[in-house]
């Protein structure tokens, strides 16, 4: 690897930042005191800041020389609603929540490399770090975007980074075109006529209709999509009745819908449309759809992604880095960030759990689990790797 010097030196301070985040996990548009820590460090730098965007979210500007390009840096701030289970000295001092997903690593990584640029780098153009809220289900992305992100902040380019357990430690995997995939929910209530279950002719069975209902839905993905577009559609909930001899007048179902485009997304919800319609009026029952659109697909342009190879390759060097790893049907919200402007999103591995301090949690180190903790030796790795995509990136013509 060649980590910069100055970054490694530093890892003590960032890694006490990030562990201080940790040990105060707060949850979407609720990153106030994470706000305030994170705005005192880039103002103690000399970075101009921004505060309010996305409501807790924020925005560091740094500006060197006439240059005309700009670069965007993006970290997620927000924890997760989980009981921690690990007992070591940086634990969640906030019962029920949990920087379970890495998100404290993810602030600390742009931290280190905010506080390099300020203090070392040479460039020529404008630097935005952008530190993001209520990634977990809130869209902050989409919110800071809504309050004038890019036009306040124009970027040519913009990048963002997610620890993955599983991918060894320091390696980073990315891949051109979709990497992550679109989350999407619903739920679908079935109004019948209850009955005795000793007379079912007397009613119409919103249960039975509510059956055939989810199997038909499969049907979309394994008869109506083209086999080679990825698709999930996941049922996971059914609800009706209170008694065993009584069917019910109502039942509903619910599930998600994960796509890697927007045109098998428009599929599935026309079909399943179709579908619930036809199913009820074949058993003289009534159905309301509610179906939402939550997170777009996270889709990587062609010569960002290429670039971003290039500097992991300078970084880690090229054995370490997976430049077609497998897409994941998991959701994340910089789909909206690489709606509004090409850029790239990569995954930073966090190895097997075997970092973890003694007093860890006995579940894996996976995230979104009870257990997990985040790699620190990650920590001068993503710095470095954001200094040099950025000044790199600054210097092309």
């Amino acid at each position: 690897m060649k980590l910069i010097p100055e970054i490694q030196a530093a890892q003590g301070e960032i890694q006490a930042l990030r562990r201080t985040i940790h040990a105060h996990p707060e949850l979407r548009y609720e990153e106030t005191q994470t706000s305030d820590l994170v705005a005192a460090k880039l103002a103690e730098w000399g970075i101009e800041v921004h505060r309010g965007l996305g409501k807790t979210g924020l925005v560091g500007v740094l500006k060197r020389g006439n240059g005309t390009r700009s670069i965007g840096l993006r970290a997620d701030m927000d924890a997760l609603p989980i009981r921690e289970l690990n007992t070591f000295e940086h634990r969640s001092r906030h019962d029920g929540k949990m920087h379970a997903c890495g998100h404290d690593g993810h602030t600390a990584m742009l931290l280190g490399a905010a506080r390099h640029l300020a203090k070392h780098g040479e460039f020529d153009g404008t630097i935005v770090f952008i530190f993001q809220p209520a990634e977990e289900g809130g869209a902050g992305a989409r919110s800071m975007i809504e309050d004038g992100l890019f036009e306040r902040f124009p970027v040519d380019a913009v990048f963002g980074i997610h620890n993955w357990p599983g991918i060894p430690a320091g390696h980073f995997g990315v891949t051109e075109g979709p990497i992550m995939a679109s989350s999407n929910e619903f739920r679908i209530k079935i109004r019948g006529v209850g009955s005795h279950a000793a007379l079912p002719h007397n009613g119409r069975d919103p249960v039975f209709t509510a059956v055939q209902i989810a199997n038909g839905l499969q049907s979309i993905i394994t008869r109506n999509k083209k086999p080679v577009d990825t698709a999930v559609l996941s049922i996971t909930q059914i609800r009706a009745g209170d008694a065993v001899n009584v069917v019910p007048d109502e039942a509903w179902l619910a599930g998600t819908v994960r796509t890697f485009t927007v045109q098998t997304l428009d599929l599935i919800e026309t079909r399943m449309r179709k579908i619930v319609e036809n199913t009820v009026a074949a058993y003289d029952c009534t159905a309301e759809i509610t179906f939402l659109r939550n997170y777009p697909p996270t889709v990587n342009s062609s010569a960002e992604t290429q670039f971003a190879v290039e500097v992991m390759n300078e970084v880690v060097g090229a054995e370490r880095v997976d430049d077609s790893v497998e897409p994941t049907m998991g959701a994340e919200d910089f789909s909206f960030m690489l709606l509004a402007r090409p850029g790239c999103y990569a995954f930073l591995g966090n190895g097997d759990g075997g970092h973890r301090e003694a007093g860890h949690g006995a579940g894996p180190c996976m995230l979104h689990n009870a257990s997990y903790d985040f790699n620190d030796t990650l920590l001068p790795v993503g710095s470095t790797y954001w200094v040099k995509l950025a000044t790199r990136f600054l210097s092309r013509t």
